[in-house]
């Protein structure tokens, strides 16, 4: 089943809407670094994709595990909204939430954990959804992943062991049309929908950035996973607006326009001008003065506890 919110997005509550626009300037920060050499390695930014871990925040709980990916700063900002730590781990300075070992893609606190290593988290998903479905409590496991990783084992295997033990396991597809430089129609055959429904999965896919209308209609969804051990896909037909990675876009200028049609921060700020304007403003104010501060700070530093 495909539901397609509205064009018009509908007006966010101001914390939903602060929220997505940190994310966005917290990403668009992170590329302005980049370009004057001031962070090391590789970033993979989620522009464009801000509303998905925004519209499902308020749908867990703290005691739900959440496993991420390579393109997780949204997922992690929308659970902790930790801007500070955050980049201060990017950065590797004093206040990482990792001491600076993790950086952009491996991130771990409390029951949150990402990872760049593709598919790797359905598998550990399942395992521990198999936990909490022991533990008695009605908590999930929630997995993000992207239409790319589909290519792995692992998915299958998760997906089959999810379905015969009725583990509460929540698979959250970011399907952006397109795996590094790859575009789905020249890698997958046949449709996530179909390989959910081969397991016996409940899939539901949605077209649209409208938050509160996604979040209505994923409730009650959640809420099966959660209480009935009912595991579901749910795949959300989105568009990456940035890079694959810090500036490696490989697509055509037509994809790039079509992301850029859909973009979200475009559609809100027509939409919703008089509400949009000033918390824009704030927000990228906001991440402005966090880059100031996390920049002035000195180097992280961590010990092994088995020194």
């Amino acid at each position: 089943m495909t539901v397609t919110t509205e064009r018009r997005l509908s007006r966010l509550a101001a914390a939903d809407l602060d929220t997505m626009l940190l994310i966005r300037h917290f990403e668009l920060g992170l590329l302005d670094l980049f370009e004057q050499g001031k962070l090391n390695g590789t970033t993979h930014t989620c522009l464009g994709q801000e509303y998905i871990p925004v519209a499902l925040g308020p749908l867990l709980v703290d005691g739900d595990h959440v496993f991420s990916n390579h393109r997780g700063h949204g997922h992690y900002l929308s659970r902790f909204g930790d801007a500070h730590g955050l980049l201060a781990e990017i950065m590797g300075r004093q206040g990482a939430v990792c001491n600076g070992v993790g950086g952009s893609q491996h991130i771990l606190r409390g029951t949150y954990l990402s990872t760049g290593v593709q598919g790797q988290s359905l598998p550990v998903a399942a395992g521990v959804a198999l936990h909490l479905r022991r533990g008695g409590d009605p908590l999930l496991a929630a997995a993000y992943i992207g239409d790319g990783t589909w290519g792995e084992g692992a998915v299958y295997e998760a997906l089959n062991l999810a379905r015969l033990w009725s583990l509460p396991l929540l698979v959250v597809v970011e399907h952006n049309r397109i795996a590094q430089s790859t575009r789905t129609e020249d890698q997958m055959a046949g449709t996530i929908a179909g390989r959910a429904q081969a397991f016996g999965i409940r899939h539901q896919r949605i077209a649209g950035a409208d938050v509160n209308a996604i979040r209505e209609l994923l409730t009650p969804l959640v809420e099966e996973v959660r209480h009935r051990r009912e595991p579901a896909v749910v795949e959300f037909d989105t568009y990456r607006v940035g890079p694959h990675s810090k500036g490696d876009d490989s697509r055509d200028r037509p994809l790039i326009e079509e992301a850029a049609r859909h973009d979200w921060y475009r559609l809100y700020a027509e939409d919703h001008p008089e509400q949009f304007a000033p918390a824009d403003r704030r927000q990228r104010d906001r991440v402005a003065q966090i880059i100031h501060e996390v920049a002035a700070r000195p180097a992280s530093a961590w010990e092994s506890p088995c020194a």
